[in-house]
């Protein structure tokens, strides 16, 4: 395990991203948290970077970097803004379903869009009366002629006010085999949004409310073939959320520690800068060994997916480890912060309130240790990197 596998390219890529992070969307922090009004203009900026489209064949107008380069692009982005890291992430994760499981017709018509950030994509699973749960979804999708007709609601869609098309995993009959993915575009009738609601961090994202009401769709808009929907969720939640959720704790943790360093140079007690008090250099020692490994832990687990080996296992460790870590140093960053650390003029405040929001997505820490006991135990049920390696693998073009 090893950052040797960070290339030449991967760091011109990461600079990139910095400048922009640093130029273009740290002057607009201050006012998405004074706001908590989703930041359309902004995703719409960064989404024409070309970002999206880093995992994306350059046959349709992608990247073709893979995985650790879409890493590096959420976690410098991150580093800056949690909330504009997790749209780059939520985006990346409506990918993956199009790259999964799409028809060649659907690939030629949405992953150039995606690409070039005209377009963004949404995965929408969850549902208020099942929450992780996926086999316990209600939404419905029945076949009328040559159309489908859905009903139902999905909650915490990330991207769901800036998403212009939907990824819905939907029920078209009973049991495992009864889930079935469709893509909505956005302005279709019977779609609507609920209002945004502000939430604890993460001020500028929205993961909002989708509510389906008969609404009408070609049979062209189902994604791989009826009975591929819970495929098509847990795929997408282990090749993308995970990686994608950890690489935005492994920004926010950066942030994290910069913050704190800076802060333990500044400020001075009992004659001298704090960072001469050997208690407070002991935590700093232990949030920068946190920060390491969480970083080795989560380049190591995508270089693997880029390689097209087998790595769930990895992927799920990797999104543990990074989340438990950012919000280990995040308490510790209070610790050394003390009162300081709760003013909201300051960034520290605003990091451990974002750094939560990375617990639940692509499941919640007790999920990926439970998944990881299964792997222990040789229960597991196959290997999704595996079965499509292919498709997630990298394609050593551009970014390698």
């Amino acid at each position: 395990m090893s950052t040797s596998h960070v290339t030449e390219d991967h760091e011109r890529l990461r600079l990139q991203v910095r400048e922009f992070a640093e130029t273009k969307v740290a002057p607009r922090v201050a006012e998405m948290e004074s706001s908590a009004a989703v930041e359309q203009e902004l995703a719409e900026l960064i989404a024409k970077q070309g970002w999206i489209g880093v995992t994306i064949d350059p046959a349709y107008g992608g990247m073709g970097a893979g995985h650790l380069a879409k890493t590096i692009v959420i976690e410098e982005i991150s580093r800056v803004s949690g909330a504009m890291g997790a749209m780059v992430q939520a985006s990346q994760l409506g990918v993956a379903k199009v790259i999964h499981f799409g028809s060649e017709r659907q690939k030629q018509d949405w992953l150039p869009r995606f690409a070039d950030g005209s377009c963004l994509p949404t995965i929408a699973v969850t549902e208020p009366g099942s929450g992780g749960h996926v086999l316990g979804m209600e939404a419905t999708a029945r076949r009328e002629g040559g159309d489908y007709v859905l009903n139902g609601r999905k909650v915490f869609v990330g991207n769901s006010h800036v998403g212009d098309v939907h990824g819905f995993v939907v029920r078209t009959g009973p049991g495992a085999r009864g889930l079935s993915a469709f893509l909505v575009e956005s302005d279709r009738p019977g779609l609507s949004l609920t209002p945004h609601q502000q939430a604890m961090g993460l001020h500028g994202f929205s993961f909002g409310e989708l509510v389906l009401d008969d609404c009408r769709i070609p049979a062209a808009n189902l994604v791989g073939e009826e009975g591929d929907g819970l495929a098509v969720a847990y795929s997408s939640s282990i090749l993308y959320g995970r990686p994608n959720l950890t690489a935005v704790s492994l920004g926010i943790h950066q942030a994290i520690m910069e913050e704190t360093t800076r802060f333990v140079q500044e400020r001075r007690r009992y004659g001298g800068p704090l960072a001469d008090l050997p208690t407070v250099r002991h935590k700093i020692g232990l949030m920068q060994s946190r920060l390491m490994t969480a970083r080795l832990t989560a380049y190591d687990a995508v270089h693997l997916l880029d390689e097209g080996k087998p790595c769930d296992a990895e992927l799920m460790h990797a999104k543990y480890i990074n989340v438990e870590a950012a919000l280990d140093s995040s308490r510790t960053a209070m610790e050394i912060h003390a009162a300081a650390g709760l003013q909201t003029d300051r960034p520290l405040e605003r990091l451990v309130r974002d750094a939560y929001h990375t617990y639940a997505p692509a499941g919640t820490g007790d999920i990926q240790v439970h998944r990881l006991a299964e792997t222990a135990l040789g229960t597991s049920r196959g290997q999704w990197s595996q079965r499509l390696a292919p498709q997630a693998s990298a394609r050593r073009l551009g970014v390698a």
